[in-house]
């Protein structure tokens, strides 16, 4: 039992419980021994008691542990002590991405590319490292007050899967592949599809499966084909939903296949956001369709059930999931369609070629009738009207909503691109909570995005709406509340209301509604605040710093190449705005990009003078000598012989600042005559050459 203020592992005092979750809770604690404040996890009671579990979850927590990158939660110690089993993990103070999503509705495309690098980039970490994470989704992803981003949880997925942990206990099964939803193997590419469910949340604010049970749920992943986030944000670029839905090919084989090509993609999206440069790979196109043979299908059978009794075997205790059950009712229905019928099949395809032949036949007469219309209409004289108006504003078709529930109203409403303000008023008719009217017609052609005004029966007791715009958030809250209503809020810029008052109220004030109901409140966030903070360009690379000051809201005015000794080629040496300065939306900062130090030249204007008698006191006048003059980068300028003295030298173009002349010449040692004192006699002494040299330092001339 953990208390506050105990000692665990003699170094981590728990400070305060901060956190909670299915299968541990989560502490601030201070480490003694490096004086530093930590998150200390520890797992459940139910969890800490099953030894196979805690086995496979201290490896893989150990195996997280060796993991170190900017964009991961790092893992610092593992440790067991009277039954309390704990990790010890890096103190991110921030808020996950789950809360941030809920708190701004959905996120703008840059802001959740900008984050889904990061992601990527810590997971391309792990899976480089042989490490994968099985449960990536905005719950296991942090965001820090400083903005970085960082993922959680790296090898608790894998612990937990390896037990069937119930699924109340698991990660979500909103953000599962596939292959996990089946059962199968799970890879690297299965953290990619988990990243792209998580890339369509952030930027529709929803999630592409829902159902009532995780069971139907997981069917929908396997079966059912992703929806495009466009469907819900129109705005979106091209290139980010092309990228959204590889992540989540229902083939392993046709998502990314690994985290560089995604992050790649993901970096080209901000730099041109309207371009399809994505490009989807199709492995069933590499090869031919045979058939498999009965024979090829019972050995996949008897595959696949051994598989699953070495999966029960080693395990003591097993949790059966509402996943597992899916599992095997899947395979309950597969063993029927594995049965092959050739005289089926035969039907089959002669009913598909019929198909084909009736299609195109309708084709064909849909073709005469278009281009034979337009030829009538290229007869006709008169103006020529264009309907590009119209197709610029999409419009739906307003779906029948009367006598349904308010939550089914406004899914309803959802699924074809509407919002739902509700109003309530007393019906003795009406059961409450049902629909009574909306502003729009059944079958009516509806812009997308419009807000639909329902009125919705309060029955026969419902209550006024107090009148709270124009108050403060506490005190909207407590009017609203004393009345017996839920408090809903939204945030948005005003011009007029001060921020922290309600600038709008949903029922409208005076309005009856059922106790118990939501009042939405729209809380004014004071004047938009257009300015952003300049982000750091400097010793970035030109594409890096483009794709940051995007990141940023900001653009690259002018880019010019310079002359840098201290900044590499290639790289910003030179920002317009300085780093943490704040600038409007959209200001252009220039840069300069390093061409590394410039290349100088020099020049050599000198004249050689003879030997001096301190540089070489045998030389005599006449002799002749050898000259080199070779610059300190190895070139030689000047290779000749003279006995003339001064001797002119001028070179141009030198790439080194200085030089060596060296001077080599001989010198005769002996000779001559002298008497012998026994005798008298003259004798010839013979003589000797010897060479000598010397050198001397020249420095050259800066070229202008």
């Amino acid at each position: 039992m953990i208390k506050i203020g105990m000692m665990i592992g003699e170094r981590y005092e728990v400070l305060e419980k901060i956190g909670t979750g299915g299968m541990s809770d989560v502490y601030k604690a201070k480490d003694q021994k490096l004086n530093r404040f930590v998150a200390m996890k520890v797992l459940k009671q139910e969890f800490g008691e099953n030894e196979n579990f805690v086995s496979k979850f201290r490896i893989e927590a150990q195996a997280a542990a060796g993991l170190m990158h900017p964009n991961i939660v790092n893992v610092y110690d593992v440790g067991e002590e009277s039954g309390i089993h704990y990790i010890v993990m890096e103190l991110v103070e921030g808020i996950t991405l789950k809360k941030y999503i809920e708190k701004k509705a959905r996120l703008t495309y840059k802001e959740a590319v900008s984050i889904a690098i990061q992601v990527s980039m810590g997971i391309e970490a792990a899976h480089n490292n042989h490490i994968i994470h099985r449960d990536i989704k905005p719950q296991n992803i942090i965001i820090s007050k400083d903005g970085k981003v960082k993922v959680t949880d790296f090898g608790i997925a894998k612990a937990a899967t390896s037990n069937t942990i119930t699924s109340n206990v698991m990660g979500s099964v909103h953000y599962t592949s596939p292959e996990q939803a089946r059962g199968g193997y799970s890879d690297e590419k299965s953290d990619i599809y988990s990243l792209g469910i998580t890339m369509f949340e952030m930027l529709t604010g929803r999630v592409p499966f829902n159902g009532e049970t995780t069971v139907a749920i997981a069917i929908k992943h396997i079966q059912e084909e992703m929806p495009s986030p466009k469907e819900y944000v129109p705005e979106i670029p091209s290139s980010v939903e092309s990228i959204v839905l590889k992540c989540c090919q229902k083939s392993p084989d046709r998502r990314y296949q690994n985290m560089k090509e995604l992050i790649a993609d993901l970096k080209q999206s901000l730099l041109n956001p309207d371009e399809d440069f994505v490009v989807v790979n199709d492995p069933d196109m590499d090869a031919g369709t045979r058939m498999v043979s009965d024979s090829e299908m019972a050995q996949i059978k008897r595959r696949s059930l051994q598989h699953q009794n070495d999966e029960y075997e080693d395990e003591p205790l097993r949790l059966r999931s509402d996943t597992e059950m899916l599992y095997e009712e899947e395979e309950d229905i597969e063993e029927d369609d594995y049965d092959y019928d050739p005289r089926m099949e035969r039907i089959t395809t002669f009913l598909a070629i019929l198909a084909g032949v009736v299609i195109l036949v309708i084709i064909i007469i849909l073709a005469v009738k278009i281009f034979g219309g337009r030829e009538n209409e290229d007869s006709n004289e008169g103006p020529i009207v264009t309907s590009e108006e119209n197709e610029s504003e999409e419009y739906v078709e307003m779906p029948d909503i009367i006598g349904v529930s308010v939550e089914d109203a406004r899914n309803a409403l959802a699924s074809v691109g509407l919002g739902m303000e509700v109003e309530y008023e007393e019906s003795d008719t009406v059961d409450e909570g049902i629909v009574i009217s909306a502003d729009a017609a059944v079958g009516e052609a509806v812009k997308s995005g419009t807000s639909i005004t329902v009125t919705v029966s309060a029955g026969t007791s419902g209550v006024e709406v107090p009148d709270v715009e124009g108050l403060g958030e506490d005190s909207a809250n407590t009017a609203l509340v004393s009345s017996g209503f839920l408090v809903n809020k939204t945030e948005s810029y005003s011009e007029e209301v001060e921020a922290g008052n309600v600038i709008s109220q949903t029922p409208s004030a005076g309005s009856t509604a059922p106790k118990g109901s939501v009042i939405t409140i729209n809380v004014s966030k004071g004047k938009a605040d257009t300015k952003v903070r300049v982000p750091n360009l400097l010793s970035l690379t030109e594409q890096d710093a483009t794709i940051n000051a995007i990141e940023a809201g900001l653009s690259i005015g002018s880019v010019t190449y310079v002359y840098s000794s201290e900044v590499s080629e290639g790289y910003v040496c030179y920002q317009s705005y300085s780093q943490g300065s704040y600038v409007d939306e959209g200001t252009q900062i220039d840069i300069r990009v390093s061409q590394g130090p410039e290349a100088l030249t020099y020049k050599c204007n000198t004249s050689i003078a003879a030997p001096t008698t301190s540089e070489a006191p045998d030389y005599v006048s006449g002799t002749e000598v050898h000259l080199t003059l070779v610059t300190d980068g190895g070139e030689t300028l000047l290779d000749t012989t003279t006995s003339s003295f001064p001797q002119a030298a001028n070179y141009y173009g030198i790439n080194s600042s200085g030089g060596t002349i060296t001077f080599t010449y001989e010198v005769t040692i002996g000779g001559g005559t002298t008497v012998d004192p026994d005798t008298g006699e003259t004798v010839n002494e013979p003589s000797a050459t010897e060479e000598r040299s010397f050198t001397r330092r020249v420095e050259f001339i800066r070229e202008d």
